[in-house]
Formats: C-alpha cells, structure tokens, sequence
C-alpha cells in the first residue's frame, strides 16, 4: 500500500533568523536603490536597521530628502500614502498593505464631506484641520494636515474668524482646543491603542514607582492627560527624556515600542509601559501594541524589497492632498 504525505492547507512559515534577514535586508536595499523609514511605533529590529526613524512630521520631513529612487515605510498606510504624494517620481513600498489606522479608518471621505456640507448649510464658517493620521481621500478634503509635534503651530495659521473643524481624533482636538484657546468641532474619532489606557492602572502604577514622571500621548482621553506630567507626541517624548540626566523612572502611555527609541535616547532611565483596561479574566489588556504596526515585521520588509509590492499607487485625489501636505508639513 502506498503511503502519502500529508501536506496542511496552511502551512506555518518557516522560522528565520533575525540578523540573517536583517543582513538580507540591507543586501537588497543595496541592490534596489532603496531607502527605510520606520516609524516609531513599529519592532524595534526593524528601527534599528531603518535609514530614518521617527514621529509623522520627521519622517515626511525626511521622505522628501531623499535621493534614492525607492523609499520602504514601514509604518502604516496613510504614512506611505504621504510619502508617495510628497515624492510622486520615486516608487514607494510598504511592508503590509493592510496596516490600517483605526483612527483614519473612524473617518471615511464620503462621511466627511457630507458633513462639511451639513456645516455649510447651517451657516459655518470653518477650515477643516485635519490630523495626519488620516485617509489621502480626506486629505484632499482639509484645509490643514497637522501631526501632534506642529499642531499648536498650524492650529495659530488658521484665521481667527474662521471655525475649526477637527478631524478625526476627538482627543487630541479637545487639548489642542484647551492649550491653543480656539473652539473646535470634534469628530468623534479616537486611536484604540490610546483609548485603552486604564486610569487606575496608571495611578497604581505611580504609587508603586514613587517620583515616576508620566508621558502620555496627546492622543489620549482626557482623564489620562489630566494624571500626566509630561503630554506630547512621540518626538518631544524623546527629546524630553534625552534632556533629564538624573535617572527617572518613566511610565510611557504610548504604543509601547516607543520605548526602544527612548531606551536608545537615555539608557540611564527606566520606562515602564502604562497598562491598559482589565480583562475580565483579571488579565491586562495589551491593547497598547497597535495590530496595525506589528504588521510590519522583518520578515514583510524583505519581501517587499524583493518583490516591489505592495506599493503605494498614484490617485487622482493625490493632488489636491499634495497641496496641502506641502503648505501643512513642508513650509
């Protein structure tokens, strides 16, 4: 009797080595004239071996410095959209297609325009200022684009007479509302890594960490802003740590691989990620690693090198975004 094999319908992938793929990687960006942003908040393997690394604003910054014919982001998909529309003539790659944002995913275009027709029957007069992590289909809806590190200084070049639309991160708009002093209409839009955070764990968290500082991310609900000693985005976050030099215990309410660039900052301080809400299991949520980020994995890189896909294709809409990326993030 023959004997066959069984072969399953979903085989596991085979497991590579990390510095074998990391040496792959830098071969063939060699070999493709290729350049790697990483933001922030993806593996830190893959910042370590990234050309550029940072917040929004810097990588957009950097992306159009570039002279390479070919630029990989990993990041999530309305970062490479940016980078695409800042840099038309070069071939943009992305690790993972399907590395989303539940925060441009909370504020589809048609919804968008439909209510800023609303608005305008209703008499406003408002410029819409949209966050960055947004759709390029929004994009070429706004007025301005902004990111947590330039958004008091976008939020004061908007007419004084004009309202505000804020899109679509609610939390963000209303502090930027309280520190900028100007009124704004919320969309009703949030992050669900920031939206996790537990108050409780948090003040838990300073009382067993006596002199802890607390950074948190403008993109979180107010009761964790109002707990925190230091609110910024994830560059000033940086910046801020580099500059304290007696050792500090730092409780980060961020995506949690925000602290392999704070490690790298200030080694001489301890960074303990804020937890998120309990489970009902009595387990703590580990909602603060975005599903969307960890997309982008070493393994996903090497194959976008190597097969050119997926990559970010020019649209129509692109050109109306152009403009205003460009006066937002550039001038």
């Amino acid at each position: 009797m023959t004997q066959t094999s069984f072969v399953p319908l979903h085989p596991q992938p085979v497991e590579e080595d990390p510095l074998e793929l990391m040496d792959e990687i830098e071969q063939l960006k060699a070999e493709h004239d290729a350049v790697l942003l990483a933001h922030f908040y993806v593996n830190g393997e893959i910042q370590d071996i990234a050309d550029f690394t940072g917040d929004s604003l810097k990588l957009a910054r950097d992306a159009v410095t570039v002279t390479n014919s070919t630029i990989v982001f990993a990041g999530v998909h309305f970062m490479a959209e940016s980078a695409k529309i800042l840099n038309p003539a070069k071939r943009v790659l992305i690790p993972d297609l399907l590395a989303g944002c539940s925060l441009a995913e909370s504020c589809p275009a048609d919804k968008l325009a439909a209510y800023q027709a609303e608005l305008r029957q209703a008499g406003h007069d408002f410029e819409t200022v949209a966050y960055i992590n947004t759709s390029a289909a929004v994009k070429s809806l706004c007025d301005w684009i902004v990111t947590s590190g330039n958004a008091r200084e976008i939020i004061d070049r908007v007419p004084a007479g004009k309202e505000i639309l804020f899109v679509p991160d609610q939390h963000l708009g209303r502090y930027l509302s309280e520190v900028t002093g100007r009124p704004m209409i919320l969309w009703p839009g949030s992050c669900m890594v920031h939206e996790v955070f537990s108050v409780q764990d948090l003040l838990r968290a300073k009382r067993n960490n006596p002199g802890s500082v607390v950074l948190a991310h403008p993109e979180c609900p107010k009761p964790i802003l109002d707990v925190s000693d230091v609110v910024g985005g994830t560059e000033r976050m940086r910046k801020y740590v580099a500059s304290v030099s007696t050792p500090t215990i730092f409780l980060v309410a961020t995506e949690a691989n925000m602290i392999h660039p704070l490690s790298l900052a200030a080694p001489q301080h301890t960074y303990i990620p804020v937890p998120g809400i309990m489970a009902s299991d009595g387990t703590t949520c580990a909602c603060n690693k975005c599903p969307h980020m960890s997309r982008n994995t070493l393994r996903a890189v090497r194959d976008c090198l190597k097969t050119g896909q997926p990559e970010i294709q020019w649209q129509p809409y692109f050109d109306k975004a152009q403009a205003v990326l460009q006066k937002s993030l550039l001038q």
